[in-house]
């Protein structure tokens, strides 16, 4: 058994690897933000997309955020990898990121929304919602809607946004949207990510009818892969499983390539609305495709942060 291992690990690891972006487009001249790219996928796919132009690292954890800026730039020689301050479990750095974004910069190509929360106890953000809703939907939700409009001004864009295959275990509990009758960590995982994919359907089919004439303008979300990373660190069972098991997760640079493929890759340029994993379409659970949960999240969503989003 040892000697097979001994041959077979190679192709083992290529295996759990998964897809590659093999892309080399440039993005010169273009603005990129990626959400929690201090650490893990996120600051894999800035290391990536910082070697083909400018790259916004948005994170709650500024020091953390600077070193891994500075970082990225030492290896690409990009001076043009910023920092900023993003606290999406509070709608108010939200408005205030935005704010400053669009005050300082005049042009937005890609979003990815990639920063998430896992497994973490019951909590809520400052706003009140559920820790892992709000931080992985609702705050990235107004997110987009702030940033909705440079996008469109910029046309050919791209909104990116990092989901789990966990969606199949997810439903959108409109009842108990916030976990105060019941609440399990690992559902509540699972119904943000399965958020992230309705969000995605839904958005991508306004755009299409509202900017039908603008070229590129999409949106796709995607799994990334179980990866070794720190997304685990609040379950404690998680985190000795994912060390004992770290042969078999990719690492965060094989992680990061579907959030970099969606970003960049040529033949994705007018598709939109769809849901991939390993750099090729996946399989959306039943309840991701359901068009009428998802309006209704898109209009309880926008109650929840105050907003109108026609």
């Amino acid at each position: 058994v040892p000697v097979f291992l001994f041959v077979a690990a190679p192709y083992i690891r290529r295996y759990v690897a998964g897809g590659r972006c093999k892309s080399t487009a440039r993005l010169e001249g273009k603005v990129v933000i990626i959400t929690g790219a201090n650490t893990g996928i996120g600051k894999e796919t800035a290391r990536d997309l910082a070697r083909r132009g400018k790259v916004i690292i948005a994170c709650r954890d500024t020091a953390k955020a600077e070193a891994a800026a500075n970082e990225i730039r030492a290896e690409t020689g990009n001076q043009e990898v910023i920092a900023k301050k993003l606290d999406l479990a509070d709608t108010k750095s939200i408005r205030e990121f935005a704010e400053r974004f669009l005050a300082e910069e005049k042009e937005l190509h890609i979003l990815i929304n990639n920063a998430g929360v896992m497994l973490c106890p019951y909590s809520k953000t400052a706003d009140g919602f559920e820790m892992q809703l709000g931080v992985n939907h609702l705050g990235h939700f107004l997110l987009t809607f702030l940033l909705l409009e440079r996008l469109k001004q910029c046309a050919p864009a791209r909104i990116v946004n990092v989901s789990s295959l966990a969606h199949h275990g997810g439903r959108i509990r409109f009842h108990d949207l916030h976990g105060e009758k019941s609440y399990n960590r690992g559902l509540a995982y699972c119904h943000s990510k399965l958020a992230n994919v309705l969000f995605t359907r839904e958005l991508a089919r306004r755009l299409q009818g509202k900017f039908q004439r603008q070229e590129g303008f999409t949106a796709n979300a995607l799994h990334p892969g179980s990866v070794y990373s720190d997304l685990v660190r609040h379950s404690f069972v998680m985190t000795w499983m994912w060390k004992i098991f770290s042969f078999f997760l990719k690492t965060p640079c094989e992680g990061a390539q579907t959030s970099i493929y969606c970003a960049v890759a040529e033949e994705l340029e007018s598709v939109t609305g769809q849901y991939f994993s390993d750099c090729q379409p996946a399989y959306i659970s039943p309840r991701g495709r359901d068009d009428e949960t998802a309006k209704k999240l898109w209009s309880v969503s926008c109650e929840l942060l105050g907003i109108q989003w026609d």
